[in-house]
């Protein structure tokens, strides 16, 4: 018998016998039948996309409108695997909430922190290096639920109306997660308004099209769960939620890393949503930019308007998702470096504010005191001082 060159399907050779044809037929017949099952199946209105770099490995997906095909594999989550934390490393939820990992919210009432963790497992986990542990702070009695959520904007959630959606991810639990039977609740939830944060303000027309409960161990596990996404639906968001009981713990935490959200009937192999961290990172400062931060920190070169008015213009990396808020750790953190001294500033203000730029400024009433026409440096003198911009939902 010879073969194929592209497929190795089997074919008679030159001096085969007659007898042997029907043979031959239903052998060549039956290796071309098993190359092309993946052609087999789909509904109308999907097309074929790679499944794998195999050859012949092929799925039935679904196109979205205006022809863009969605293969499985699209991770619409941004941060998933907690690579990005211009907030720092560790963030308590205190208050009406906080913003903790980039894109990542916290809801706790001051007895929950989010922090930054090393997964140091490359058995279970597809090579991360990083995860978010969600704990109720050693010693609290408050037994109000944590919810911990990334909330899509429109632009980014259009995408998955009338669609067939999987949301996976790994996750573990401390030794003292005093959640009952091991669980927590995760959530896929959709609305019908405009850039909502699901958390702080809830969604208009909120529906739920993946809710579950996934029972935690203390080693990574892999969890998936699909849903119908409403063709009314305009924003989308992720909610995982930890229910405590008792008192809690030193290790009352789950840790979860590798999210993904994509248009497809079941998960494939996990893939952040941008290929280099550093693509990553520019994603998650149209919502949020760290100018400076920490002490000595040089933050622009600084003019004085007047002997009691000095400033200096702020260029974002990226183009933000709208006009920001400034936002600024107050206190006397700051200086201008002028004349061979200092001009110390008790806090800094901000005006002109668009989705490229602003103006940093300090008033007499911040202490600013030099000479008009004179140029400094901008910096910072404290380890507590944070100068940021945010276009958070």
């Amino acid at each position: 018998m010879a073969t194929t060159p592209n497929f190795n399907w089997s074919t008679p050779d030159n001096t085969g016998l007659v007898k042997n044809g029907a043979l031959d037929i239903r052998t060549l017949g039956n290796a071309i039948d098993a190359s092309m099952v993946d052609l087999k199946g789909g509904t109308t209105g999907q097309v074929l996309a790679k499944a794998t770099n195999t050859d012949m490995d092929f799925t039935w997906t679904t196109a979205a409108a205006g022809g863009t095909v969605y293969a499985a594999g699209k991770n619409g989550v941004l941060n998933s695997a907690f690579n990005v934390w211009q907030r720092g490393t560790s963030v308590s939820g205190a208050g009406g909430g906080a913003y903790t990992a980039d894109r990542w919210f916290l809801f706790a009432g001051g007895q929950g922190t989010v922090s930054r963790q090393v997964t140091n497992d490359t058995t279970n986990l597809p090579f991360i290096q990083y995860c978010a542990r969600v704990q109720r702070n050693s010693g609290s009695t408050d037994t109000t639920g944590i919810p911990f959520a990334q909330s899509f904007e429109t632009l980014n959630s259009l995408q998955y109306a009338g669609r067939t959606v999987t949301l996976s991810f790994y996750a573990r639990k401390g030794a003292n997660f005093s959640a009952a039977s091991d669980q927590i609740g995760v959530t896929l939830a959709t609305g019908t308004g405009t850039d909502q944060n699901y958390l702080s303000a809830g969604y208009t027309g909120a529906a739920t099209p993946i809710s579950q409960a996934a029972t935690l161990t203390s080693t990574w596990q892999r969890f998936s769960y699909s849903g119908t996404v409403a063709s009314t639906a305009t924003e989308v968001a992720i909610r995982f939620f930890f229910g405590p009981t008792g008192t809690a713990g030193a290790n009352d935490w789950f840790e979860v890393t590798g999210v993904q959200l994509e248009i497809a009937a079941s998960a494939s192999a996990y893939s952040p949503n941008a290929a280099t961290y550093q693509s990553e990172l520019a994603a998650c400062q149209r919502y949020y930019y760290l100018l400076a931060s920490g002490t000595n920190a040089s933050f622009g070169t600084a003019g004085y308007f007047s002997s009691s008015d000095v400033l200096t213009t702020a260029f974002y990396p990226v183009t933000m998702r709208t006009a920001p808020t400034f936002v600024v750790a107050a206190g006397s953190f700051y200086e201008v470096v002028r004349n061979s001294g200092s001009n110390a500033l008790s806090t800094l203000q901000a005006n002109y504010l668009t989705t490229t730029t602003a103006n940093i400024f300090a008033g007499s009433s911040q202490g600013a005191s030099g000479t008009a026409g004179h140029a400094g440096q901008f910096r910072t003198t404290n380890a507590s001082a944070n100068i940021a911009f945010s276009a958070e939902l």
